[in-house]
């Protein structure tokens, strides 16, 4: 079914709601009106309790005559002798097993409205030759025939049927040009938004309109446009940057392997250099692609969140760094206090560890490092020569790398999966100069796990 459907099905449905509600309200009204009037003519007959003369006829045909008087007997003989139906109702009233009805009954096709009234033994009653006194309980019928006004009421809910047919015809043709009228500016987005997945133009923006419904979700899709546009150029930017950044060791490599295809005239120390130049350049490009995967993540990785232990996690990482830092004689020391964060271990691990590497990279030899690691917040210093404030400002975009460390091995994406890891988990990430150390200092700060924040809270009291 489609929205337009719907659209017309809820105009009709609620247009035939309203039309049934005034048809009832019409009817029971006018059918009320009616018997209110007659029970008040009834009610004021009894009041006089005076028969009409031609009640008191007995030719079978009185029932039919209008407003008249019956009493009946607790034998079921009536005074004068009338055809009216003698039925269990009248009897209990007439036996004194009831005070007062008020009814419509059907006779013969006529309909009537009777008011029976339980008269009590000794009462008087005033006939067409005097009064009387009952000897036993006895029913006063007081009797009006209605058949005009069910004719009416017949008639009226035949005409009140013409009028809901009508109505709801009404209805369905007007629902038909109000949902054209409502969806013509639905029907323009639709057009507008087909054009740009036809187009693949992320740069189109739509028409904003006005301050609702439909210019709330001209906004959302203008800003859904801009969120695709950035995300396209992200990509290009990274392919372009990534095969500027391939070329460089794909080229190296190809030189390499065109002289090593000469090997026979190179001396054994030319060799032996040539084909350590080859590995180190594959491991440069390995070390690229890995990145590169990395950050073909994006914002989000795949995997659960989960609640770590973030001092178990930097003691890892620093026990790896430990390794190579002792090639160069570089001291690493740690400073490491339990804290519990969210998130997910393998990518937080990447983050603490690309810190570690860029920080030795940049520490001279003999140099030193210090961790430190307490209530969601890591730190690295060391001792290098650090981050000019110029420099700072790029030191997360990918594949930068300042003047001094282009000759220095590296694909120039760790510190920004560094950030890109730290938007995840919802963190922040910032560099500064260490003030003990004197080089660069890179400090992670991460939301604290609930469990842990309600821990270090009771502890203070």
């Amino acid at each position: 079914m489609t929205f337009r459907s719907r659209v017309i099905g809820a105009t009709l449905g609620a247009a035939a709601i309203a039309v049934v509600l005034a048809c009832l309200a019409s009817f029971f009204t006018t059918r009320n009106s009616l018997l209110h009037s007659v029970d008040e003519s009834l009610t004021a007959q009894a009041a006089q309790s005076i028969p009409s003369s031609a009640a008191a006829g007995s030719n079978g045909d009185d029932y039919r005559i209008g407003a008249y008087v019956v009493l009946v007997l607790p034998n079921a003989q009536t005074v004068p002798a009338t055809s009216v139906p003698i039925d269990s109702t009248i009897l209990a009233v007439a036996r004194g097993n009831g005070q007062r009805v008020l009814r419509s009954v059907n006779v013969r096709g006529h309909f009537y409205r009777e008011l029976i009234i339980g008269l009590p033994a000794g009462s008087f009653v005033q006939g067409s030759t005097g009064t009387y006194v009952t000897k036993t309980t006895t029913a006063e019928i007081f009797i009006i025939d209605i058949t005009g006004q069910v004719a009416e009421l017949r008639n009226l809910v035949r005409t009140l049927l013409l009028v809901a047919a009508a109505g709801l015809l009404l209805a369905l043709t007007l629902s038909f040009f109000i949902a054209r009228a409502a969806l013509h500016p639905l029907e323009d987005v639709t057009n507008e938004i087909e054009t740009v997945a036809q187009t693949n133009d992320m740069g189109y923006r739509l028409n904003e309109g006005d301050d609702d419904e439909l210019g709330r979700l001209r906004r959302v899709f203008n800003r859904l446009l801009s969120t695709v546009e950035s995300s396209q150029a992200l990509q290009r930017q990274l392919v372009l940057d990534a095969s500027h950044e391939l070329r460089t060791p794909l080229t190296s490599l190809r030189t390499n392997a065109q002289v090593l295809s000469r090997a026979g005239q190179l001396g054994p120390e030319d060799l032996e250099q040539l084909t350590g130049d080859m590995v180190t350049q594959v491991d440069e490009l390995a070390a690229l692609v890995t990145d590169l995967g990395e950050l073909a993540r994006g914002e989000r990785s795949e995997g659960a969140i989960e609640s770590l232990r973030l001092d178990e996690c930097v003691d890892e990482c620093v026990d790896t760094a430990k390794t190579y830092a002792r090639i160069r004689d570089i001291t690493i020391d740690s400073e490491v206090h339990q804290s519990t964060v969210l998130g997910r271990r393998d990518r937080l691990i990447r983050a603490v560890s690309n810190l570690l590497t860029n920080a030795i990279k940049f520490t001279p030899q003999g140099g030193h490092i210090m961790v430190r690691s307490s209530s969601g917040m890591i730190s690295v210093g060391d001792s290098g020569p650090g981050i000019s404030d110029e420099d700072r400002p790029h030191v997360f975009d990918r594949f930068w790398r300042s003047p001094s460390a282009r000759a220095l091995p590296g694909s120039g994406l760790g510190l920004s999966i560094v950030d890109q890891v730290v938007s995840e988990l919802n963190g922040s990430v910032v560099v500064d100069r260490d003030p003990l150390l004197g080089g660069a200092r890179f400090t992670i700060t991460l939301p604290i796990a609930v469990d842990d924040a309600t821990d270090r809270a009771e502890g203070q009291f």
